[in-house]
């Protein structure tokens, strides 16, 4: 499991991205659309032209099912709502409105669960 603090950290900072306009703005590969997580500066594979690093360096390995973990594209499957409805899903049949809508309220629900577990932690120490 990956430190907290780390977590917390790429969380908010993939949601500042996300409100800056991060995937709608200056496209990486104009000839498509940017991918969520993949085409963000939180990604350990972003800059990467040739061979793939392993994503299970990344900290959001902690939020992909397990059964998800050794697909090419983990992230893809993180359950982004309650209804279990994945990155993959939105890319499939859903609209960016809806996937931004369900990315946002899934980074803020997570980064305020981070932060509790914090808050609870530092007052029993």
């Amino acid at each position: 499991m990956h430190d907290r603090e780390r977590q917390l950290a790429v969380l908010r900072e993939e949601l500042s991205f996300l409100e800056r306009g991060g995937y709608r703005s200056g496209p990486r590969y104009p000839w498509r659309p940017k991918f969520v997580f993949e085409d963000s500066p939180t990604c350990v594979n972003l800059r990467t032209t040739e061979d793939r690093g392993a994503c299970g360096n990344c900290v959001l390995m902690d939020f992909v099912p397990e059964d998800n973990r050794q697909t090419r594209f983990p992230c893809r499957h993180i359950h982004l709502t309650d209804k279990g409805e994945t990155l993959n899903a939105f890319y499939e049949w859903g609209t960016e409105e809806e996937l931004e809508s369900a990315l946002r309220n899934w980074l803020k629900q997570k980064i305020k669960e981070l932060e509790f577990g914090e808050k609870a932690r530092s007052q029993l120490a």
